[in-house]
């Protein structure tokens, strides 16, 4: 049956009518267990969702819609390698990445195990290289610097990474990330190193990524500038990639050629040779801390009770508030300068995986999917749009994520940041009332009409649902442990709306229509094959590139 029409739909709807205005705080006064009831704990992770519109009898619902759609087989059939991907014909399989090599599976013939061991071994031997100073560059210098040039999960995930586990980085490398096609950001970031110390990782899956291609070959043409001889590209460029036969025509040896396979999805990919740039800046063991976190997390996943099972409950509550209060945004506010790169990374996992209209069947959906995900850290968010979240008109549930311990001790920074975490979500779920305020303003000197216009400003809605989830420590352990917390979710929400996951192809049209106007630019002809818009601005482009005088091409252009 369509989900929509369901037996388990309705009651939610019916449900939510009968308790849409529910008090948080009431609820939280009836309820003294209620901070316990609904937390969890795992492994240097504790959830908090005591502060959502939920009583037992709502999570009991919801419990009910997810098995419905029957999660335990299709979590066991991602786990075990079928092809759930089924628009692409391919498994996904990024669970087996950072799982520990003592069991059987075979995909199209390969040894799954054995590839994914293969593969940690080839990167962890390199990294000793290249730390031990084994490996050195064509002036017989040790490396500095590490420029990873990839795009979407290929710069998402690892640059994600080395931002918030910068503190464990051994010092030894400094690592730079380079994934906008404009070429401004790979100019700026080749403006601070220097050719004979760099080590380029080109990230892409076939090697013929056209924005990840322009920036590698514009880096290959500065290096060369430099080095001079095309013999040292194979020193100072290696690839992560399934295309042998372009990286090597690029000029890169096939031996330092870091392989995965087409069930690694290119934003669940950090786990892969992808994270090469990870296990560099951290060193190898930090990386196998990763993996190992992870893991830990997809075994939690994997055998604890739904009613206790973090992911399926942090999807239940996204699904709670998106399709039945029709909150189709989602904040997500780290409490750490470390983890600024986090909210950016869940845009692509969240949005890229459950922005779908139609369903596995083809058939548009009546309901929301994919809600709309954004977020930046505190304290900074607070003196940005936190107004919004506060007194603007759309309930936003927000998930706020802190480390109790810094790495960073300061004075008392750290007990503010803490303080100003756990205000918000208390703020967001109390409020402040027109009594509250009429008190405040009148304990201020206000009374009569001053005090009348201004006390409905003055007045907070609060019952504003929010997540915390508490790390004791940000290492790459839970680091690795909140990201598969987040995998998986988005995985049950998936399978709960009855779409796919794991294609994009919305990410295609784009690319495919830029790929006919690149060529138009050079043409002595006005554009009139597109819509008059579109014409006209590449119109108005080419007008003005003929206007410039010719420049002389640098080591930054593409050959």
């Amino acid at each position: 049956m369509y989900l929509s029409r369901s037996a388990e739909w309705s009651a939610l709807v019916s449900h939510f009518q009968d308790s849409v205005n529910q008090s948080m705080a009431e609820l939280f006064v009836s309820d003294t267990e209620r901070a316990e009831r609904f937390s969890l704990s795992l492994k240097g992770v504790h959830l908090d969702y005591s502060k959502n519109r939920i009583t037992p009898r709502t999570m009991e619902l919801l419990m009910d819609l997810v098995r419905r759609s029957d999660i335990e087989k299709k979590r066991q059939a991602m786990f075990e390698g079928e092809r759930i991907n089924f628009t692409e014909a391919r498994a996904v399989l990024h669970t087996a990445l950072r799982r520990p090599q003592d069991y059987s599976m075979t995909i199209d013939g390969e040894d799954v195990p054995a590839e994914v061991s293969s593969v940690l071994e080839q990167m962890r031997l390199f990294c000793d290289q290249v730390l031990s100073g084994q490996w050195r560059g064509y002036t017989g210098e040790r490396m500095t610097d590490v420029v990873n040039i990839g795009i979407g999960g290929s710069d998402l995930g690892p640059y994600m990474v080395t931002e918030a586990l910068k503190s464990f980085a051994h010092g030894k490398l400094r690592v730079h990330f380079v994934s906008n096609v404009d070429g401004s950001h790979l100019a700026e970031t080749l403006k601070g190193i220097a050719p004979e110390t760099t080590l380029f990782v080109v990230a892409s899956k076939t090697f013929t990524t056209q924005e990840t291609l322009a920036n590698a070959m514009s880096a290959r043409a500065w290096f060369l500038a430099g080095a001079g001889n095309q013999a040292h590209v194979a020193r100072h460029f290696v690839a992560v990639s399934t295309n042998r036969e372009k990286v090597e025509e690029f000029g890169i040896d096939a031996s330092n050629m870091f392989r995965f396979w087409d069930w690694v999805g290119g934003r669940y990919s950090l786990w892969s040779a992808i994270g090469l740039s990870i296990a560099l800046y951290l060193g190898f063991d930090r990386f196998s801390e990763l993996l190992a976190g992870a893991h830990a997390m997809d075994e939690h996943f994997l055998n604890a009770p739904l009613e206790q099972n973090m992911p399926v409950i942090l999807a239940l509550l996204g699904i709670w508030y998106n399709n039945f209060f029709g909150a189709h945004s989602q904040a997500f506010i780290p409490y750490d300068q470390y983890l600024h790169r986090f909210p950016a990374f869940l845009q692509q996992l969240d949005m890229e995986s459950n922005g779908k209209r139609v369903d596995r069947n083809g058939v548009e959906t009546d309901y929301a999917t994919g809600p709309v995900i954004w977020g930046e850290p505190g304290t900074n968010a607070q003196h940005a749009f936190f107004q919004l979240l506060h007194q603007g008109p759309a309930i936003i549930p927000v998930d706020f994520i802190i480390p109790l311990k810094t790495r960073n001790p300061a004075g008392e920074q750290h007990d503010m940041l803490v303080a100003n975490c756990f205000a918000q979500s208390e703020a967001l779920m109390r409020g402040k009332s027109e009594a509250e305020a009429r008190l405040e303003l009148e304990a201020a000197g206000y009374s009569g009409d001053d005090l009348q216009k201004l006390l409905p400003h003055k007045v907070f809605p609060g019952n504003r649902p929010t997540n915390t989830i508490v790390l004791d420590e940000l290492d790459p352990f839970t680091l690795g442990s909140l990201i598969a917390l987040y995998e998986q979710k988005v995985f049950v929400q998936g399978v709960v709306w009855n779409i796919n996951s794991f294609d994009q192809w919305g990410v295609e049209l784009g690319k495919q229509l830029a790929k006919a106007i690149l060529p138009e630019f050079g043409s002595v002809t006005p554009a009139d094959s597109h819509d008059a818009s579109t014409n006209a601005l590449i119109n108005r482009y080419r007008k003005f590139r003929k206007s410039q005088k010719p420049q002389k091409i640098d080591q930054l252009s593409i050959f």
